[in-house]
């Protein structure tokens, strides 16, 4: 209990007070709950359910029983999860992207180089970032912020080095180019398969889910940016659901907004391949062990782009309506 308390204070700190105004007045118009008696049923179900408070509007609760809210899991729980899956002191590899391409670099399709590796190799920007377009990160950004695509004619080649050091960039990647029919679903951004593992106490790999992430007009296809994510059934590759926001204010799309293309239905390519690649990368550094991996679909096949330690618990169960808590491992 105690603990929970201050997991609640953790989320009062953390809390984007802009988007909890939204959702408290979408409820009030909805069910006509005041802003008391809203602030009185965070309170309770964080601490009983181990859930944020933004949670408590993400995952409706205010619409579920008791038995249905006791299969969701939140922040609080997700954070006990992962702690032991992916322990503090091995999760530096995943937490850094350079670490993470160093240590994941055969399953890439694209050239990632750090400030320092220019630094002391200059003529990598002429071997190996000859591309349209390039993508400026920085190393430890999270939920796609800190991301800049430019056009590599709007730089000098003798540039780079320092516009990175003064935009606070430190690594550099060469643009991908996505699939034919991902780039007819959503062109604005590289939409990326979030495919969730986790290793059994055999050392197995267990999925824990798919999900496709989807651009709605943004450069970047997190949830947490305004855009959707939609249920892949396993076997299939095939989009089983609409994409749904984390913004409870706004309903489900079946269809693309923006170019029409249906999501329900959707085939996404070479999935034995993505599945594959989710397997064979959840087995190559099993000290973490559940992972949501970040997967692009070019014309050639899957590369990888992230690993997630803290993989997102909104991606993995809004797009089912179903809380899974059941399937992580009940050690924690």
């Amino acid at each position: 209990m105690i603990k929970r308390i201050l997991y609640f204070g953790y989320y009062l700190r953390h809390l984007d007070w802009g988007r909890l105004r939204v959702f408290q007045i979408y409820l009030k118009s909805q069910r006509g709950y005041s802003s008391i008696r809203q602030w009185i049923l965070i309170l309770c179900d964080s601490v009983k359910y181990n859930i944020s408070i933004l949670e408590y509007y993400q995952f409706r609760f205010f619409e579920k029983s008791h038995t249905q809210k006791m299969n969701w899991a939140g922040t609080g729980h997700m954070y006990e999860y992962q702690k032991v899956m992916n322990p503090p002191s091995k999760r530096r590899i995943l937490d850094d992207k350079r670490e993470f391409y160093k240590f994941y670099q055969e399953f890439f399709v694209h050239h990632v180089f750090s400030l320092n590796e220019l630094l002391q190799d200059p003529l990598l920007i002429n071997k190996d970032l000859e591309t349209p377009k390039l993508v400026f990160k920085v190393s430890n950004g999270k939920c796609g912020t800190s991301v800049r695509i430019i056009s590599s004619a709007e730089l000098e080649r003798n540039s780079f080095v320092a516009y990175m050091k003064q935009e606070g960039f430190d690594m550099v990647e060469t643009f991908i180019t996505q699939h034919p029919s991902m780039n007819a679903l959503s062109p604005s951004a590289v939409n990326t398969v979030r495919i969730f593992t986790q290793l059994n106490n055999f050392n197995e790999v267990e999925i824990l889910g798919c999900r496709q992430r989807i651009s709605i007009n943004c450069s970047v296809d997190n949830l947490a940016a305004g855009n959707v994510a939609a249920p892949i059934d396993e076997s299939t590759g095939v989009i089983t659901g609409p994409g749904v926001y984390s913004d409870i204010t706004k309903e489900p799309v079946s269809i693309h907004p923006i170019t029409g293309i249906s999501i329900v239905g959707f085939q996404v390519p070479f999935w034995k391949e993505c599945l594959q690649l989710a397997k064979d990368a959840a087995l190559k550094h099993p000290q973490n062990r559940s992972i949501g991996w970040d997967i692009v679909v070019t014309a050639n096949g899957p590369g990888l782009i992230e690993g997630n330690h803290d993989w997102c618990k909104l991606v993995w169960q809004l797009p089912v309506n179903k809380g899974l808590k059941s399937m992580l491992k009940t050690s924690v």
